[in-house]
């Protein structure tokens, strides 16, 4: 991603890179999966883990369905975010910068409660209760981790808004991976030395349930406020970073003309927020009114998801054969073991989701294929002129 975003520093990252390797129909093809799959999804699926603490907070009660209740503190979310995006390029940035420093802030009170606050979960355990763990499943293990770190890659959408993007590019996307691993492998053990992996495995709320064994049932609300607050910045940069995939695909496809509009006075693509907004709400409250709307997202999405990313990592290899003339400030290293194993991974994954959805018969999935056959007929209709893809970067075209 390093040497693909420094080589092609334009807002969009992955529709730039997929454009320009496979052609302009699969670049619109992935625009549309992010539009109506993927983003909506990942959104989705913070707006639920924010809804889950927020009842911890405040609880309420929606026509006596829990799904329902979670249901409107997801789609609250959604709506505020969207519109602070919509109020300029300024708010978002601080509001992304706020609420990821109490992040970090809470995840390291977390580790010290775990570590240091609390005695070993062996040594006191909590409510012993029946065994109900199910079966150990690999491949839903690796769907929730990676959900977990993703968005390690999003740097790359927003390039043509970064400052020195030779330096900056590589140094964000190496050292905030590098530092979210650590922090979250710390906190996991944390989790597990204070709750016992059983507790971890039967809790809901693990962090709340972390802070309440050591401080009662403030120590539980107060690390519930935090994590909302950092599942809002989470939310917030999926929004923020989004709305430029739709503004590339814009500039480069007149049927979408209209999210290729970039307001100067605000710095932010309006209308490309405008109907992300519109189209994550209506996708969160047709998939979370019933059951767990985290998990029904999670099944729409993923298949999709690391199709998409396995597309990028072969993405490299053409680049590099295709234009060898363009400068690239950063070249990977350890070519080309580093790209075949992450293409190799994205493929493991693409297995690991879809045989997933079919072993627990998730009809999501299926609702994910719909919209991609749909996107494929659009691009066939709709993406006629071979002209070369140029997205201008931000602020050029004023």
């Amino acid at each position: 991603y390093a040497e693909l975003a420094t080589a092609f520093p334009h807002s969009g990252g992955d529709y730039v890179f997929l454009t320009r390797a496979y052609g302009r129909h699969l670049g619109f093809l992935f625009a549309w999966c992010e539009l109506w799959i993927v983003r909506p999804g990942s959104i989705g699926m913070m707006a639920f883990v924010f809804a889950r603490y927020a009842r911890e907070i405040v609880p309420i009660n929606v026509a006596n369905s829990p799904q329902l209740s979670m249901l409107v503190y997801a789609l609250g979310a959604i709506a505020v975010l969207t519109l602070v995006n919509i109020l300029g390029v300024r708010q978002g940035k601080w509001t992304q910068n706020f609420l990821t420093t109490l992040k970090i802030l809470s995840l390291i009170l977390i580790f010290v409660v775990g570590m240091f606050l609390l005695s070993p979960a062996g040594e006191k355990p909590i409510d012993p209760a029946p065994d109900q763990t199910a079966p150990f499943n690999l491949y839903l293990a690796m769907i929730l981790v990676l959900f977990t770190y993703g968005g390690w890659n999003e740097m790359a959408y927003v390039a043509a808004e970064v400052k020195n993007p030779t330096r900056n590019i590589l140094r964000a996307l190496v050292l905030g991976t590098v530092s979210v691993t650590a922090i979250y492998v710390l906190v996991t053990v944390a989790f597990v030395r204070g709750l016992s992996f059983t507790g971890v495995q039967q809790s809901n709320v693990v962090a709340s349930d972390l802070l309440r064994l050591a401080f009662g049932d403030w120590g539980g609300k107060m690390i519930a406020v935090i994590i909302c607050i950092s599942t809002l910045g989470v939310i917030n940069g999926q929004i923020f970073t989004g709305a430029r995939v739709y503004y590339a695909m814009g500039r480069d496809h007149r049927v979408f003309g209209l999210l290729g509009n970039w307001d100067p006075q605000r710095s932010t693509p309006i209308w490309s927020l405008v109907v992300q907004g519109v189209i994550t709400i209506g996708l969160v409250a047709g998939f979370g009114w019933y059951q767990d709307g985290f998990n029904n997202l999670l099944n729409f999405t993923t298949p999709i998801f690391w199709t998409f990313f396995f597309l990028v990592g072969l993405s490299l290899f053409v680049l590099r054969a295709r234009e060898p003339e363009v400068p690239r400030p950063y070249r990977v290293i350890f070519f080309p073991f580093v790209p075949i194993a992450f293409c190799c991974s994205c493929c493991f994954m693409i297995y690991a989701s879809v045989t997933y959805a079919i072993r627990n018969q998730t009809y999501e999935a299926i609702w994910a294929i719909a919209f991609l056959v749909l996107g494929f007929i659009i691009a066939l209709i709709a993406v006629r002129s071979p002209r070369a893809v140029s997205v201008p970067k931000v602020g050029t075209d004023k």
